[in-house]
């Protein structure tokens, strides 16, 4: 259709609404409503109109936290779908009991039970990117701005973390009720406002890190890592002002120091992971301005061989059985017996050990290794990684909603299956071959369950994930300056 009639026909049909009155009613109210802004705010498809295709220097740390987050989402899934018996199998090395599976060979076994080494690796990439700034001021001797970029990270810090966890948890919360959703790990109360405010109490003491208690929040208990995450963050940026005015060597030494007390003298594991990411980000900084120790100038014409054993062996690590937590378990799967008398006796739980150097190995390997440094620049990887954190937060949620009665119809079910939803059970029956973790009963539910969370995951990024980031801006900027701004971002 030619353009000259189309306006012709638009001015027509605007002549037309502004001659009826409900009609124009509703006109009016869906261009108050910003219909195009809510359409772009619910698209599945992302934002890339305007965005450069050249990649930042550590854009593969955004791709391998991205795809850590798609392993978490792999892992709970098998998990939550499986019973009892293989969850046992998915969990332990290759062979044990007798058992052996493909989805638990060395190596392979990451991508279905990789979820405990992406959370160290989420930690290790955390340290490195929360430390590339304050090292930078550290390396160029710039205390006065040093100052400056400490107080503002951490007075961002917790409203980064904890805004996208509060608001996606109380949708969650109100959403299940008022729609009467059965979820396993929710106790339904008596009214609303009783609901309300028992997740007002639960949130309150979990974002309190500082608490002499562990804190489970029943209304996403995946979400356990965030105050882990609070506690490295400010383990970070103290380190970083402790060590701002040594030298060179001494804040290296200093570093791998502290490492060394939380892995060796407490157990304070995930407090060494961030260290090791700010030693990390220190040691590749130093190396970009060819200011690294006389020690690691004698390694580099043995770099490829060094970087590519780290890869491997974090491979190996990175699939520690984590079944149990005691040692004496651990050395009951094949190919683990002697590697458990290398564990410190100060850390409680025998897999954080061993997967904080799977952690620290590969993110120190991967920019070494173009090949794995490239996968994890890839498209996918990439937008995985803009939306890690709200796919984190949703696919929990997913699980326990959709996912519950979805791996019901198609014949996963367990008691409180049968007992709580008995009208999903075995309507959709598939069967159950293929290999453990591939078969195809399994596998069809993420027809529906990818998509979905991927979809949430997008708009939880844009409602509450990017906003969570500007508006702490916004607020140090309002709180420090004379000059305020004049309005909140958008």
């Amino acid at each position: 259709m030619p353009s000259d009639v189309i306006e012709l026909e638009s001015r027509q049909g605007k002549h037309q609404y502004a001659s009826s009155g409900p009609l124009s009613a509703v006109i009016s109210m869906l261009a108050s409503l910003r219909v195009n802004k809510i359409w772009r705010l619910l698209s599945p498809w992302p934002r890339t109109h305007g965005q450069s295709d050249k990649l930042r220097p550590t854009a593969y740390l955004d791709g391998l936290r991205g795809f850590a987050a798609f392993l978490v989402y792999i892992h709970h899934h098998q998990l939550w779908a499986h019973v009892p018996d293989q969850r046992l199998f998915f969990e332990s090395a290759f062979c044990y009991d007798g058992y052996c599976y493909f989805a638990a060979l060395p190596f392979v076994r990451i991508l279905f039970h990789g979820g405990h080494f992406a959370v160290a690796t989420f930690f290790v990439i955390s340290g490195y990117v929360l430390s590339m700034k304050p090292m930078s001021l550290i390396q160029s001797g710039d205390q006065a701005k040093l100052a400056d970029n400490l107080g503002s990270a951490l007075f961002r810090r917790w409203l980064r973390l904890y805004i996208p966890l509060i608001t996606t948890t109380f949708i969650y919360m109100v959403f299940t009720y008022v729609f009467n959703i059965w979820v396993l790990p929710l106790k339904r109360a008596s009214s609303l406002g009783a609901e309300i405010w028992g997740w007002y109490c639960e949130v309150k003491n979990f974002t309190f890190i500082f608490h002499t208690r562990a804190e489970i929040l029943s209304y996403n208990f995946h979400l356990w890592s965030i105050p882990v995450e609070m506690k490295g963050s400010i383990v970070v940026y103290t380190a970083a002002l402790a060590f701002a005015r040594c030298t060179r060597n001494a804040r290296l030494w200093l570093q791998i120091g502290l490492m060394g007390y939380f892995m060796f003298i407490v157990d304070g594991w995930y407090c060494a992971l961030f260290v090791a990411g700010m030693f990390i980000s220190d040691v590749e900084q130093l190396a970009s301005k060819n200011e690294l120790p006389a020690f690691f100038e004698r390694l580099r014409p043995y770099k490829m061989i060094i970087m590519y054993h780290c890869f491997f062996i974090a491979m190996w690590l990175g699939g520690i059985p984590a079944h149990s937590a005691d040692v004496k378990e651990l050395r009951k799967n094949p190919g683990w017996y002697y590697l458990s008398f290398l564990k410190s006796q100060s850390i409680y739980d025998v897999k954080w050990f061993f997967l904080f150097f799977a952690a620290v190995m590969l993110v120190a390997a991967i920019p070494h290794i173009g090949w794995v440094k490239r996968f994890f620049e890839t498209r996918f990887c990439q937008h995985m990684g803009r939306i890690s954190f709200a796919f984190y937060l949703v696919h929990g949620p997913v699980i326990w909603t959709v996912g519950d009665r979805l791996y019901a119809a198609v014949g996963w079910w367990e008691e409180h299956r049968v007992k709580n939803l008995p009208q999903w059970v075995n309507i959709w029956e598939l069967p159950k071959t293929g290999p453990m973790g591939m078969e195809l009963s399994f596998l069809a539910p993420h027809i529906i369950l990818l998509p979905l969370t991927l979809w949430l995951a997008e708009i939880v990024t844009r409602m509450f994930d990017e906003p969570s980031v500007r508006f702490p801006q916004w607020l140090y900027k309002s709180t420090t300056t004379a000059t305020k701004p004049t309005k909140l971002p958008e």
